[in-house]
Order: C-alpha cells, then sequence, then structure tokens
C-alpha cells in the first residue's frame, strides 16, 4: 500500500485539473495515490480522469458523487482514504516537484502517533510565500495557536494521519446548501498538536470561480453552513478573540436565516449577547460587498 493519498473534490474544473495531474506526474516520490473526488461534474472530467488513469503514469483512483459541495468531497474522502497519510489538494492548485518525498521524510523522522499530522507553507505562483510562515523556533502547536499566539496568518497545507480523521465526525449537510467552511483542524485541536515546517507543500492559484475569491456570495448563499461553523470555533478554540469573532460572524448569519432562537442555540451566549452590534454591521456591509460584486461583474461581462 502507497504511503499517502493526495486527494482532490472538484466540480466541473476538468480545465486546470492537468495542473495537479503533471504535478503528481513529477513527483520525485510515487509513494502515493491520487484520489479524485468528482462531486457531480457535468464536463469532461469523468473521461479526462479515465485517459489519466490509461496513462499508467502514477495510482489513480477516480470516484464520483453527487453534487453536493466541497466539504461533501471531503466527507467522501475521509472514508475511501486507507493510507497512513493524507492531504487535500484542490483542483486548481499543484504541488511542488519534492513535495511528497519531503512529506514522508519530515513524517519518517519526526511523526508518530501524538500527532495529529504535519502543516507546511503554501505559494503561489511566483513562489512568494501565503501569508506568514512560522517561527523557526516552533516545532509543533494546535492549528487554532497559529495567529493568536505565533502570528502566524495566510492558508496553510495541513497532511494529516488518515487514522485521526476518521476519528471524528463529517461535515454536516444542510438543505439548499452547498458550502461548509472545513473547521476539522479546530476540533482535532483538543486531542493532538501538529508538527510545522517552513517549506512549501501546495502551490496555489486562487481561481475566480473558487470559493476563496467568491466568500461573500458564499456567505450569503451557505448561511446555516457559515452558521455552524462558527458556532464549532466559538465551542473550540481556546482564545476569546477568536470566539469574539467568530461570535460576530454567527450573529450575521443568523440575521441571513432569520433565525430568533440565535441566542438560545449558540456555545457562548453572553459573547452572542455582546456580539450584535458588531455583527449587524457585518451583515449590512456583506450584503453590500456582494450587491458591488454582482454589479461589477455585470459591468465586465
Amino acid at each position: 500500500m502507497k504511503k499517502i493519498t493526495v486527494f482532490t473534490p472538484t466540480y466541473n474544473r476538468g480545465y486546470c485539473l492537468d495542473l495537479v495531474y503533471k504535478s503528481l506526474c513529477n513527483q520525485t516520490s510515487q509513494d502515493f495515490l491520487w484520489l479524485v473526488i468528482d462531486d457531480g461534474s457535468t464536463d469532461d472530467t469523468k473521461e479526462l480522469v479515465e485517459s489519466w488513469i490509461k496513462q499508467n503514469k502514477i495510482l489513480i483512483q477516480y470516484h464520483y458523487k453527487e453534487n453536493g459541495g466541497m466539504h461533501t468531497g471531503h466527507n467522501t474522502a475521509h472514508k475511501l482514504i486507507e493510507t497512513e497519510l493524507n492531504v487535500c489538494i484542490d483542483s486548481d492548485d499543484y504541488m511542488p516537484d519534492n513535495a511528497i518525498e519531503r512529506i514522508l521524510s519530515l513524517w519518517e523522522e519526526f511523526g508518530g502517533d501524538s500527532y495529529a499530522g504535519i502543516v507546511g507553507l503554501d505559494a503561489d505562483v511566483e513562489g512568494s510565500i501565503i501569508g506568514i510562515p512560522f517561527p523557526e523556533t516552533l516545532k509543533e502547536c494546535t492549528y487554532s495557536e497559529l495567529k493568536p499566539r505565533f502570528n502566524v496568518s495566510g492558508d496553510k497545507k495541513s497532511i494529516y494521519r488518515t487514522q485521526v480523521l476518521k476519528r471524528y465526525n463529517e461535515y454536516p449537510t444542510f438543505a439548499n446548501e452547498k458550502f461548509v467552511p472545513l473547521y476539522l483542524p479546530i476540533v482535532i485541536d483538543r486531542d493532538y498538536k501538529v508538527l510545522c515546517f517552513n517549506e512549501v507543500f501546495c502551490i496555489v492559484d486562487y481561481m475566480e470561480d473558487g470559493s476563496t475569491l467568491n466568500i461573500f456570495k458564499q456567505y450569503l448563499k451557505n448561511p446555516k453552513g457559515f452558521a455552524h461553523q462558527r458556532k464549532i470555533i466559538m465551542e473550540y478554540s481556546p482564545f476569546l478573540v477568536d470566539q469574539f469573532r467568530n461570535a460576530v460572524h454567527y450573529v450575521s448569519s443568523s440575521i441571513v436565516l432569520k433565525n430568533g432562537k440565535f441566542i438560545s442555540e449558540s456555545p457562548k451566549i453572553f459573547l452572542t449577547i455582546i456580539a450584535i452590534p458588531a455583527g449587524v454591521l457585518l451583515y449590512f456591509y456583506t450584503k453590500y460587498r456582494n450587491r458591488n460584486n454582482h454589479i461589477k461583474d455585470k459591468l465586465e461581462n
């Protein structure tokens, strides 16, 4: 069996999926399986992946599922993965040529059952590190400590032990919504730390149709998913500043939902009450940004 699974949830991304494929073909270590989770694509994704399977350059597993959103792709992957380690590489990202080799080498030298896995760096297509890297003296921490305790910001790439991921409940689904922000790292923090390395494991290319650049639209389209994530972080984060910030977002999502029970349903009732004024302002700001982005898109098209 291979040591690590690279899994890629994808939806109608046949036009860019070859970036992941080519980068995996170029890996200096082939001790991996590429698991493609097709989230109900209607483009040529299936035919494309099947053609790569026939080329037999790398080991590929293709799995088709009904469209449910990125988080359901993660749920499916977590059920299917059997290797010791796993890492998600999005359909518009790719890996440096030595990424798999470095991940496995670092895990072999420093890893163990007391850790959930490894966290490394993301870089953009020009090679610049996304956000702020880890302090040189930082060898291990919890994911939720990165920003408030160590001033580490920006997207990071997490590699997890599969056995750890399978311990936790899957992401929920909500009627008429297809997006729940990925919060499992915060939940895992209660039981495990991660190893930190200032090495680039992923090259990030933020596409125009990606969830990152469409966050304001997602916020209004998927308020149940966002509200759920905010409640999880309020409950699990050990930092008051994180709890309050997420209480503000929770209030805003609750306004979108017209949920009159949001205070009693909050895991931090007092914090939610004092977050109401800021949450109301955030709600109107989100509506404003979403409207402006919609007008901008119309003008550009």
